[in-house]
């Protein structure tokens, strides 16, 4: 389990029998190596005492404890979280090297293109393991998600119950504080993928530049037999192949590119593009879904996919739970439209993609927050892009965590301006904001619910209470008579 780690000191025992692997000290038992990492809020050091009393066979540490068990092996690493990915690849038998793992990095559509490159594989006849925000796969056996992407331990065991069950293929999202915490290190992947880079996740990495260094960090770590395929229209996405080994790839809309699309109609029934030569109708609905279409299809040809089967699987298929997915009512044909953006680039996005298909009649209202203990900078960002593409805007709470709604609110407020505040409602109840939203609008009109996509949950103060924006829309619809 050490062949690939850095060891400062080893004390104690080398022979030791491991059973188990674990970060948490509850979780510590005989047998059990204990991972003591540096968090954010706690430092896994303050536990070390505690994992060894319960029995641990081995601690891995930054720094040794005063007193040292001589029954326990203790292992000096430069970096807890690094040998962590290591130790857990070696432990789980190093499954990533048996499969054929792609990794989707970037601000927006992660999840979007890492579901449909899953769905398309498995049409195509493959076992294929699935990693993401909305839900974790082995073929079609749901597996809940909890993270981006899970700790090392978990993500290792992950991928080896997927080998086990028979998989040759996984798809995963690979988020930034992944790439910075060493979650993905000691994973081999066949392909990276690259969406695109906004604003996000500064109230962790600090910096604008950070995140980019962060994001970039997955492209540096592939390997020469891998691909990087990056988007050409995003102005950091040549920067990302800057230093791979990976073979270098493009796609794009909007210039030369290894794959390249033309945007033929962008309409309610879906989209029409020309690929590579090829003409082809997808139900997905946006420009923002064209590129992610565009990115799974050079992905999937890179693996050596035939490009027209490709676009035929590609053209039936419908994006993940909570990306643009449509709600519409019995009555007054009102159309909710349920979303994950929770960034202003996906907002931005997702209100121009409404603006493309919407008609003149068409009232658009748009009901937004934003998360608590986030990012607070694009508050009054989200707020202002909001009520640019709204006739009605809502501001609500979204999971404040542990902030008051009423101060994230605010924050969110100072980004309406003067012309606007006429059109624009703050409801800190989000059920009540949005049964506000629907009982504005009248037949035909559009209901943006924005922020929370598939989440299942609104998470204050630490408990995680029943909370879903898609039925509850369907809720009020049916309880205003929609």
């Amino acid at each position: 389990m050490l062949a690939d780690v850095t060891v400062t000191s080893q004390q104690g025992p080398t022979d030791v029998p491991v059973q188990q692997l674990t970060l948490d000290s509850r979780q510590a038992a005989p047998g059990a190596v204990f991972f003591a990492l540096r968090g954010a809020a706690t430092d896994g050091h303050q536990f070390i005492e505690k994992a060894v009393a319960q029995g641990v066979a081995a601690v891995v540490c930054e720094v040794l404890p005063a007193e040292l068990n001589p029954a326990t092996a203790y292992v000096q690493v430069p970096d807890s979280a690094e040998a962590m990915a290591h130790m857990a690849a070696a432990f789980y038998g190093h499954p990533s090297r048996s499969l054929t793992l792609i990794g989707v990095t970037g601000t927006n559509g992660k999840t979007t293109c890492a579901t449909l490159l899953h769905k398309l594989l498995r049409e195509l006849g493959y076992h294929t393991g699935l990693l993401s925000t909305v839900q974790n796969q082995i073929d079609e056996q749901v597996i809940p998600a909890t993270h981006t992407t899970p700790d090392a331990i978990r993500l290792n065991e992950l991928l080896a119950r997927m080998v086990e069950a028979g998989c040759t293929h996984a798809c995963m999202e690979v988020s930034s504080h992944a790439v910075v915490q060493h979650r993905t290190t000691a994973l081999r992947f066949a392909g990276g993928i690259f969406t695109n880079l906004t604003h996000d996740h500064l109230d962790y990495h600090g910096t604008f530049d950070n995140y980019l260094k962060a994001k970039k960090g997955f492209f540096d770590m592939l390997p020469k037999t891998a691909f990087a395929l990056s988007n050409a229209d995003d102005k950091r996405g040549m920067v990302m192949l800057q230093n791979t080994a990976a073979r270098r790839e493009t796609y794009s809309l909007r210039s030369a590119a290894t794959f390249r699309a033309k945007l033929i109609e962008n309409a309610v029934h879906g989209l029409h593009l020309e690929i590579d030569g090829h003409d082809a109708q997808f139900r997905l609905i946006g420009v923002f879904n064209a590129y992610n279409l565009l990115a799974v299809y050079g992905a999937a040809v890179l693996l050596g996919e035939e490009p027209l089967e490709v676009l035929t699987v590609l053209s039936g298929l419908l994006s993940a739970p909570g990306r643009f997915e449509p709600v519409v009512s019995g009555k007054t044909r009102v159309t909710g439209i349920v979303d994950y953006a929770h960034t202003p680039d996906a907002l931005e996005n997702v209100l121009q993609t409404i603006a493309d298909i919407r008609q003149p009649t068409q009232q658009v209202i748009t009901v937004v927050g934003c998360g608590g203990n986030r990012d607070g900078a694009k508050r009054p960002i989200m707020a202002h892009l909001a009520c640019q593409g709204s006739d009605r805007v809502v501001l609500t709470s979204d999971n404040p965590r542990f902030e008051d709604p009423n101060d994230i609110l605010a924050q969110m407020q100072a980004g309406v301006k003067v012309q606007d505040l006429a059109k624009v409602l703050t409801i800190p109840d989000r059920r009540e904001a949005i049964k506000t939203a629907v009982t504005l609008a009248g037949p035909n009109d559009i209901v943006l619910v924005a922020g929370k996509g598939h989440e299942t949950y609104q998470e204050v103060k630490g408990v995680k209470a029943d909370f879903d924006d898609k039925k509850v829309l369907m809720e009020m619809f049916e309880l205003l008579g929609k």
